[in-house]
């Protein structure tokens, strides 16, 4: 593989005009392409096998105009301190809301709340119930405008109206700390390389990367169903990896030049040693994101699939476009005290803060290993307090109008009222439908834990009935979930006496499926793509031990980093500081997520930094001085890294969105971690008790495992060095 890259380098150097074209030509194509497309897709979410699920289609299925998939809204009013809501001026204004809310295009139903009894017993509380034809992320602007004008007439009547329900879903903002943390990235990369034409370089080519990778997800949103967040993600992980990638590749350049390599060898050798390093980082990375196809959420797949891609195109353009534009560049990549230097001379290398750190970890490996091993346990504790669900309005900040409208109603008619779950009775078998759902609500209002049940509604066909069942707790409450099972199970010994079957949806019951799921999914996700993830590295490095090593200490990290994420967005500890303000359970997808993302984000300083040891173990160095060698051209650069990602990741927790808020905070927390204390205190440590041991690979395995020269042996072969020439010029080079 390396002399494979070492010729695409040079290629791509020589023939620096037609591969920038390239590019630039394939970012204006998919930024056409997303100009003209329709916008953001559906945010439809359907969860495959899931009860919820299989009831939603059976309703779309029997009542097509049941729109049970589409927007709801909850317009709540409450009455002036001694008055009702039934007194005949309040009872005006509210008929008057009702009126302005069915005059609009998308909405399907408005209920009276005088006609339902959608009035609290003390009656200072109603609301009025809105369904719309589409779902909440697909609402028109307008109907938006409209659903929060309405109640204006009651608000100047003296009523207190607020507005609750997914209808009010905008799609999530990322705020100013986005570019605060690209800016970050640019200091970094400032002051690591001394130039600007070199900081330059990875950010150009990670925002091409990003802007080809985002327009495409725009372009293909309507053809393909994708989400607003499904750009999110991919923006967020591929302009991190994109900085890295070609933060590496410069790097790996630079050091070349001080080594009196010509410019265009020098980006051949750049590509051939570090580029190897970045096709398997990448490869580690997407590996994590496509398996997430296996927790079956057709959401979660194609998020997954596009930020992968999204991580394909940076690792291509830091195999070709950075050293076309290196072709550019000149003398100018390189710092300025560099090019006051006689190029012909190499400079000699002074032991920097990396070699110093190595040697420290080389005299202490276990007091280092016992330090981060322990301090990163401690801060994982948390981890075992953690609480899933989805989020509801009662999860939002106590500003909003959707919580406020959620503890009006949980005031005035109880909790439950927040979430009540839909009992979808398939009669289509049943000898007396009617019968079966009368005996179904019956059942239901007997089980512990339930408010009220509403009469049966049954389709056109009469083979299909709903029901409306208000549970006595709270829609994310442990007794609420407990219910929604109840009733599966009531409804079993339902089906054996009248053939009725029975069903529980609504979008508590969708929520209670979708966390179930995903616990289900953890343990074989984690397998599937560890496993494969260390059949790679086992290739890379050709070992045992240090795949083992690596995947251990990213369990410590994700375990340390999901901690961290309890201990501020569950209990609040430095909420404030986050703008955490509302604390509550961790969403159920957060964990499989960053499993996921960080278990490829991991790798990569993993394969950066010990590829390094490992070129310098197979070419002769003894096991400490390779680890010394490692970190000596590796430290400073994977450290920069590292703050750049945790820079972009932290700048999306100034999002709007919770659920972007939250993984930005994992990603960046984790990050750190993993890099600065798995990578750069535990990895050495445990490399140096190792010793020899930890390039161990068995004979029948070394024969098995395809040899992809990730260290560039064969290149150096090809080249003409051999270890004797090699290790001359490093001594000449004074490293």
């Amino acid at each position: 593989m390396a002399t494979f890259l070492y010729k695409l380098g040079r290629f791509s150097f020589r023939r620096r005009h037609f591969v920038v074209l390239i590019w630039v030509a394939l970012l204006a194509l998919a930024g056409v392409g997303a100009a003209n497309s329709s916008g953001s897709g559906s945010t439809s979410f359907s969860i495959p096998g899931t009860e919820a699920q299989r009831a939603f289609d059976l309703i779309e299925e029997r009542s097509p105009g049941a729109k049970a998939d589409g927007a709801t809204a909850r317009v709540v009013f409450k009455a002036p301190a001694g008055e009702k809501m039934t007194d005949p001026a309040n009872k005006t204004a509210v008929e008057q809301v009702v009126r302005e809310l069915q005059g609009g295009d998308e909405v399907a139903s408005v209920v009276d709340p005088y006609r339902a009894k959608a009035v609290s017993r003390d009656g200072s509380t109603a609301y009025v119930q809105v369904s719309y034809d589409v779902s909440g992320m697909n609402l028109e602007e307008s109907s938006r405008d409209e659903l929060k004008a309405a109640g204006q007439d009651a608000r100047d009547a003296g009523l207190t109206v607020e507005i609750g329900g997914d209808a009010l879903q905008a799609i999530p903002e990322t705020g100013a700390t986005e570019i605060i943390g690209v800016g970050v990235a640019a200091v970094v990369l400032v002051i690591t390389f001394g130039s600007l034409v070199a900081a330059g370089l990875p950010l150009l080519t990670a925002l091409i990367g990003v802007g080809i990778g985002v327009s495409t997800i725009t372009a293909l949103a309507t053809a393909l169903d994708l989400s607003s967040t499904t750009s999110t993600l991919a923006m967020m992980i591929g302009l991190a990896v994109g900085i890295d990638y070609a933060l590496f590749v410069v790097s790996r350049y630079r050091a070349e030049l001080a080594e009196g390599r010509e410019r265009e060898e020098a980006a051949g050798r750049a590509v051939g040693t570090a580029g190897s390093a970045v096709v398997f980082a990448g490869l580690t990375v997407v590996i994590a994101l496509v398996g997430l196809a296996v927790v079956n959420i057709p959401m979660l797949t194609k998020m997954g699939i596009a930020a992968a891609g999204t991580v394909a195109i940076a690792v291509l353009i830091a195999l070709t476009m950075i050293p076309a534009l290196l072709g550019y560049a000149g003398n100018r990549v390189v710092g300025r005290k560099a090019r006051k230097a006689d190029a012909g001379q190499p400079v000699a290398a002074k032991d920097n803060m990396g070699t110093r750190w190595a040697r420290f970890v080389l005299r202490k490996p276990l007091v280092v290993l016992l330090v981060g091993v322990v301090g990163l346990g401690v801060v994982a504790l948390p981890a075992s307090k953690l609480e899933l669900g989805l989020p509801d309005d009662g999860s939002q900040p106590t500003s909003t109008t959707q919580r406020k409208a959620y503890d009006l109603v949980s005031e005035g008619f109880g909790p439950g009222f927040n979430g009540p779950l839909m009992v979808v009775v398939d009669a289509a078998d049943a000898d007396d439908p009617k019968a079966a759902a009368g005996q179904v609500a019956r059942t239901v209002a007997k089980l512990d834990g339930v408010a009220a049940v509403t009469p049966a509604q049954f389709n056109k066909a009469g083979d299909t009935a709903m029901l409306t069942v208000v549970p006595k707790s709270k829609p994310s409450s442990a007794e609420t979930e407990a219910l929604v099972h109840d009733i599966r199970d009531a409804g079993a010994e339902i089906t054996a006496d009248t053939g009725a079957k029975t069903m529980v949806t609504g979008t508590t019951a969708m929520n209670i499926d979708v966390s179930e799921k995903l616990n289900e999914a953890l343990l074989p996700y984690l397998a599937l793509v560890v496993g494969l993830a260390f059949l790679l590295l086992m290739v890379v490095f050709r070992s045992v031990l240090v795949p083992l090593k690596a995947a251990l200490g990213f369990l410590l990290s994700v375990v340390a980093a999901l901690g961290a994420v309890v201990a501020v967005f569950q209990w609040g500890w430095l909420g404030s500081l986050f703008g955490v303000e509302q604390t509550g359970p961790i969403m159920s997808m957060m964990p499989i997520f960053m499993v996921g993302v960080v278990f490829g984000l991991a790798m990569d300083y993993e394969v950066f930094l010990v590829t390094r040891m490992r070129e310098a173990y197979v070419h002769g160095e003894r096991p400490g001085e390779a680890v010394v060698t490692g970190f000596r051209h590796g430290a400073r650069v994977v450290s920069a890294a590292a703050v750049i990602m945790i820079a972009v990741f932290a700048g999306f927790i100034g999002s709007s969105e919770q659920m972007v808020k939250m993984i930005g905070f994992g990603l960046a927390i984790a990050v750190f971690f993993d890099a600065f204390v798995v990578r750069m205190a535990i990895v050495p440590a445990v490399l140096a008790l190792l010793s020899h041991r930890a390039w161990w690979l068995p004979k029948w395995l070394d024969r098995l495992l395809p040899d992809v020269d990730v260290e560039g042996e064969r290149l150096r072969e090809r080249l003409g060095e051999t270890p004797e020439r090699a290790a001359g010029e490093r001594e000449l080079a004074g490293v």
